[in-house]
């Protein structure tokens, strides 16, 4: 996805000028730092790091719901993770920091195209962010199958076997030894919820954790006892900071529970290896492998930096202990290997959606004709200021779309609709479905599902929105997302009836 100019979801005003010129400064110099073009290549599967609109997000979050939400901070880092789906389908994590975090949006695009520059199979990669007022975002793979913290603290099905332990321990410690090769060896507040599995079950390294929570605010924010000794006396992160808490992980690994280090290492130094391994693995582990693990996990909570392993150290020494190459990480984690579900029942089917369901583009035309601009009360609001003779003009423009439209004149009604929207004095929802249904009779169905979407943005819950959006992906051979989508049109419009019928 390339950078897009953010969408003005209510009526533009002269004021919003420097603001627009802001978001254009931030676009110049996040390609002069990432060297990111305007249509990134997507390589090895990850897309170029590159600037996402708020309209984007917003579409992609649902107006980011607390329904999407996945990841909430304490006190300290407030900040929040929601899921997302770009209008590709693809997934996303997307971390909205609190008001104000980055007061220096050039000091904020400045640090994550840093951290966009990173490509590494051990890591859920950064693809992007958003900088809109004082609005802070970074956008990131997601990784589908939760976190390390799931699967051994709060797991049902089966506990993590002891390879799988290793496997995990051996990928972070790559993953940091591949940030640090690249300039980025600072990793903030790394723990249990900071390793991922993706599709495949095979574990990443978030990369939320490069970069602080704000320019100036607290890098850790989990419990004292799990912080570097260092950090407490001076308030900074340092790489042998970072090796400190990998000790913490490696502790984790070994006993399946989260134990302050200083109580770690009493039971290291008292040598009750045995007390401190995972009872859930009963017994089925190497005791020389422990053996050595252990031993990393000691001097990697070492209280003087300097007596602390380096990640290169760490990496030789676990890399060996990776066994079972062959067997698949979903295997090893006792997951199903993830796969996209199938379509949901159909729920009964109003006109609109049958007609969207057949890809019969006349009938809704039909429909769209007949209901005219009826699902467009309350979304502009316009002050008497307003009604100039721009006004006039944008409005009889869409006049001339209106005719146009219902004479199929489809090309004609595209150019008089596309000169209303570009106005940006009012939007309609109804439009952008018109002229999505336009796009799709000129057989333009990319540019149908994006004003389809636009209308989702303006109206969430408007199901022709959703309808529109189902014919266009059916258009485009995403059969499974048009039926997902088309049952959630036909969800919304069932809600709808509900509501008339109660009042």
């Amino acid at each position: 996805m390339g950078c897009c100019q953010s969408s003005c979801l209510t009526e533009t005003h002269p004021e919003n000028d420097q603001s627009r010129q802001q978001q254009q400064e931030h676009r110049n110099h996040s390609q002069a730092v990432s060297g990111a073009g305007p249509d990134p290549a997507v390589a090895n599967g990850v897309p170029s790091f590159s600037e996402f609109s708020l309209a984007d997000l917003k579409a992609a979050t649902n107006n980011f719901s607390s329904d999407n939400i996945v990841s909430e901070s304490g006190e300290k880092a407030p900040n929040l993770v929601y899921k997302g789906r770009l209008q590709n389908r693809k997934w996303i994590a997307v971390k909205k920091f609190t008001e104000m975090a980055w007061p220096d949006s050039k000091q904020f695009v400045e640090e994550a195209c840093g951290v966009g520059k990173l490509r590494h199979r051990r890591l859920a990669n950064l693809i992007g962010y958003c900088c809109d007022g004082d609005e802070r975002l970074l956008v990131a793979e997601y990784m589908i199958n939760d976190t390390l913290a799931k699967h051994l603290f709060h797991w049902e099905n089966q506990t993590i076997e002891w390879a799988m332990r290793l496997r995990v321990a051996t990928c972070i410690a790559e993953a940091l030894d591949y940030c640090s090769s690249e300039g980025h060896p600072l990793y903030h507040d790394l723990n249990a919820y900071r390793v991922l599995f993706d599709e495949d079950g095979d574990p990443r390294l978030s990369c939320f954790g490069l970069m602080k929570n704000s320019r100036d605010g607290k890098s850790y924010s989990t419990n004292l006892a799990y912080t570097p000794p260092e950090y407490l006396r001076n308030g900074r992160v340092t790489p042998e900071s970072v090796i400190y808490s990998f000790g913490t992980v490696l502790v984790d690994l070994l006993s399946g529970k989260h134990i302050p280090p200083s109580h770690a290492l009493d039971m290291i130094r008292g040598k009750n290896i045995v007390l401190l391994m995972d009872s859930h693995l009963e017994g089925k582990f190497s005791m020389e492998e422990a053996t050595v693990v252990v031993g990393l996990a000691s001097q990697c909570l070492q209280y003087e930096p300097r007596e602390r392993p380096s990640m290169k150290d760490l990496v030789a020494t676990l890399a060996p202990l990776h066994t079972k190459p062959d067997v698949p990480s979903y295997v090893m984690l006792g997951i199903s290997k993830y796969e996209e579900a199938p379509p949901t029942p159909q729920r009964p089917l109003s006109p609109m959606g049958e007609a969207c369901s057949r890809l019969d583009l006349t009938a809704i035309h039909q429909i769209l004709v007949m209901n005219h601009y009826k699902d467009d009360e309350g979304t502009n609001e316009l002050s008497f200021q307003e009604w100039t003779q721009q006004m006039r003009d944008m409005l009889e423009a869409r006049k001339r779309g209106d005719y146009a439209f219902r004479d199929k004149d489809f090309k004609t009604a595209i150019d008089c609709y596309s000169q209303f929207i570009d106005v940006g004095t009012m939007v309609s929802p109804t439009v952008f479905a018109r002229r999505s249904l336009c796009y799709l009779f000129c057989d333009q169905p990319d540019a149908a599902l994006a004003d389809a979407m636009q209308a989702q943005i303006v109206n969430p819950e408007w199901p022709t929105a959703f309808y529109m959006q189902s014919v266009a992906l059916a258009k485009l051979d995403m059969h499974k997302d048009a039926a997902d989508m088309l049952n959630e049109a036909a969800g919304l419009e069932e809600k709808k009836q509900r509501v008339v019928k109660g009042s």
